[in-house]
């Protein structure tokens, strides 16, 4: 274990070493993905498809070795005993810094499907990237502007339903939709900005998984709520920071929930009564979190 070396030189040599294991499994994602590109055979594939995604875990794992070699953080994993990768989920996090991804990622890689981010379909066009998120079933969200819909009032209702068929594939191989709700990391200058109600949390925008559970409604009924903490950290945190070990404690706190049926398959826009009630349910999974949050604070203090 190298926990004695100086910040710089960890953060250093973690950066090179994802960059290398970037440069080693690359060529070897681009190859299937071209496969699965040009190939029209369906069980070749699914077939792509599964090394792909063991390609990308393998991808996390070898940079969560790296993280375990470089330095020693206390992990404290809350509710992440009974997950399963056969199961379809929702997960959504407070957004707290750039080192929530690879942080959540280290806790829930091969524990659940491979995260899964909704993208905005004109990044397909993105060179080699956009193969890539496309090769390993990253979902691409169809959706018209207002000013769009003003000039042809026909496409309403196009993007769920062109949305819903790019996902099709998801009903028979259990995927992991992943959304940071707040749509931001916190820091006090937006808080202050947005006039939040909460102490340690941004404004949850719910139309974005509004969106999601819409359109994938059939296929996710189980959210996995998680809460992401640096306690005794003061400051912003950056990727940096997480490269060269400087976060010392991690809490990351899991809760499974059901999402209530009447917003599976919603029609958000279109449903006033729908869109109430389920912005009151994604305000109350908010202050749960905040008081959460602030729980396991006080719990840091109180050890301090």
């Amino acid at each position: 274990m190298l926990y004695f070396l100086p910040a710089p030189l960890k953060g250093t040599l973690a950066a090179l070493s994802v960059l290398v294991n970037t440069l080693v499994l690359f060529p070897f994602l681009m190859l299937f993905a071209l496969l699965k590109l040009v190939l029209p055979v369906i069980a070749i594939r699914k077939g792509c498809t599964v090394v792909l995604n063991n390609i990308a875990r393998l991808w996390i794992g070898v940079n969560n070795l790296v993280m375990d070699v470089l330095h020693q953080v206390d992990w404290d994993v809350r509710g992440a005993e009974h997950l399963s990768r056969e199961h379809w989920y929702f997960v959504t996090c407070n957004h707290q810094s750039w080192a929530d991804i690879p942080a959540i990622q280290y806790v829930l890689n091969s524990r659940i499907p491979l995260l899964k981010f909704f993208l905005k379909k004109q990044l397909i066009w993105v060179p080699l990237l956009g193969v890539a998120w496309w090769a390993l079933d990253f979902p691409f969200m169809h959706r018209h502007t207002k000013e769009q819909l003003a000039r042809q009032p026909e496409l309403k209702g196009k993007d769920i339903a062109a949305t819903q068929a790019a996902c099709e594939k998801f009903r028979y191989t259990p995927v992991t939709i992943f959304n940071f709700m707040e749509g931001t990391r916190f820091t006090l200058a937006k808080h202050k900005r947005q006039n939040s109600p909460y102490k340690h949390l941004l404004k949850p925008r719910a139309g974005g998984t509004a969106f999601v559970l819409g359109a994938m409604g059939e296929m996710l009924h189980t959210m996995l709520d998680v809460t992401i903490v640096y306690p005794g950290e003061h400051r912003s945190i950056g990727i940096w920071d997480y490269l060269s070990g400087r976060i010392r404690t991690i809490v990351i706190d899991i809760r499974v929930r059901e999402i209530p049926t009447q917003f599976l398959g919603m029609d958000y826009e279109n449903g006033r009564e729908t869109r109430v009630e389920f912005q009151r349910w994604v305000s109350g999974l908010w202050a749960e979190k905040d008081a959460r949050i602030e729980a396991i604070k006080n719990e840091n203090r109180a050890q301090a």
